[in-house]
């Protein structure tokens, strides 16, 4: 089967075939580094892991390209507030950001453009605009002329008839409504509120507008016209409307072939919003005593076009389902006996959880094979029915699917491998009816500070 993925910029699902054959050029909006990133941007970057793994795990080399935003209004004003400096400020955040996104085991990407180390690239993307009739200056800043612009609207689907265009209706700020567009700063003149942040160019002293940034660094990077572009369903408009418009009217070719956004996150069924008190930050969370990886499979688990309800419950239980897996493995490891190598059963789940994959991320699908996998195997082991070599099959797939989600994996924070011993020690003795011995290593567990519960995926070890 074929990738599917549901083109936002036509409405409907595609056939994948990248531009050339074997590669993929994938570009992600990434941070805006005057903060640390909240739940609702790490709901976006995750769906991009999940992309970008997938991918991968279908054959392709992924270039993976995400952009840095280090200039704009909220981090100029973060500046004069603070006293830092542009540079000090959006390195430390960048530096969290990278540490965040290992902490939930985001896959780095292959480059990360910073908009401060293309300004002569914007510069040259302004200048070409200039030539073309597509963008006028005004007062020292210089704005794209929207209704230059006819297909203006094919991605977001906006009338470009009902937006307000011209001299008469600029916006400056980097923060307007999503609902207004109207000519846009691609370049801001330097007024004194931007303090040091400037730079001399040949179109003047002042700094670039957040829309041009992208398209500089992603046309630098990934070439005019590249295969797959995502982001927040709240990028869409207008800041890539806005992307498509500056980059097609400067080459003259299609900016991306596939448009892929994520729908929002909401908190407890709420907007979240620091006014609420439901605006959280990983570090939030993990501050809490949260697993990560119980964050990361909440963060896939909702397929990426469909809102996602965050819940503390769905947190718990997302742990609790990650504990089955972890389960598993232990009850795979204690297999000793002769029965079923498990190459039919293997293959044909991770057939089925490809071909979820392929159609359009269908995460909830992906996961119904792995449990029904790990619950029809289960029965096979309560039967004897599984080989040693069927254990190691079943393990494999399981390392397999992982690089794709990224949760199957046993946690660093499992228990020690002495311990875990003495389980399987335990088990092989209930196994052979030697219940002494397996009340004597349990109450061993106990004393060193584990318990060793029984359940029907098998034994289960929590610290006391």
């Amino acid at each position: 089967m074929a990738i599917q993925f549901y083109n936002t910029l036509t409405r409907q699902k595609e056939i994948f075939e990248p531009i050339e054959p074997g590669k993929v050029g994938l570009y992600t909006c990434g941070p805006t580094v005057y903060n640390f990133a909240h739940i609702g941007n790490l709901r976006t970057f995750t769906f991009e892991d999940l992309l970008r793994r997938h991918l991968e795990y279908r054959g392709y080399a992924v270039r993976h390209v995400k952009n840095i935003t280090d200039v704009e209004d909220k981090i100029i004003r973060t500046c004069r507030e603070t006293g830092e400096s542009l540079k000090a400020l959006t390195t430390r955040f960048f530096d969290a950001f990278l540490q965040d996104i290992d902490a939930i085991g985001l896959l780095r990407a292959t480059e990360y453009p910073r908009a401060t180390d293309h300004i002569n690239d914007i510069v040259a993307l302004i200048q070409t605009l200039l030539e073309k009739g597509y963008a006028y200056e005004s007062d020292g800043s210089v704005y794209f002329r929207l209704g230059a612009f006819k297909d203006y609207g094919k991605l977001s689907h906006h009338d470009l008839d009902a937006l307000k265009t011209g001299a008469s209706g600029r916006v400056d700020s980097d923060e307007y409504a999503t609902e207004d567009a109207r000519d846009f700063a691609l370049w801001k003149a330097w007024d004194e509120e931007d303090g040091p942040v400037f730079w001399e160019t040949a179109i003047g002293k002042g700094r670039p507008g957040w829309h041009i940034e992208c398209s500089a660094m992603s046309t630098k990077s990934l070439g005019p016209t590249f295969d797959i572009h995502s982001g927040g369903i709240d990028l869409m408009f207008p800041h890539h409307e806005n992307e498509i418009a500056q980059s097609e009217a400067a080459t003259g070719k299609p900016f991306v072939r596939y448009w892929l956004h994520c729908e929002h996150l909401i908190v407890e069924g709420r907007k979240m919003s620091k006014s609420l008190n439901n605006f959280f930050t990983l570090r939030d969370l993990l501050d809490r005593g949260y697993d990560p990886t119980a964050l990361r499979y909440v963060l896939i688990s909702t397929h990426y076009r469909q809102r996602l309800n965050f819940s503390f419950d769905a947190i718990e239980a997302a742990k609790e389902t990650l504990h089955r897996v972890r389960d598993f493995r232990l009850r795979l490891r204690a297999v000793t006996g002769e029965g079923s190598d498990l190459i039919e059963e293997t293959a044909q789940r991770e057939a089925q959880f490809a071909a979820a994959l392929d159609d359009d991320l269908n995460i909830a699908e992906a996961m119904a094979a792995v449990f029904d996998f790990i619950r029809d195997t289960n029965k096979l082991i309560d039967q004897n029915g599984v080989s040693l070599q069927g254990a190691a099959n079943a393990e494999t797939m399981l390392d397999r699917l992982d690089t794709v989600v990224g949760v199957f994996g046993m946690p660093a924070e499992e228990a020690p491998e002495d311990v875990q011993a003495l389980a399987l020690e335990r088990q092989a003795a209930r196994r052979a009816k030697d219940f002494k011995r397996a009340d004597a290593i349990r109450d061993e567990l106990a004393a060193s500070g584990w318990i060793i519960e029984d359940t029907p995926d098998g034994p289960r070890l929590k610290r006391v």
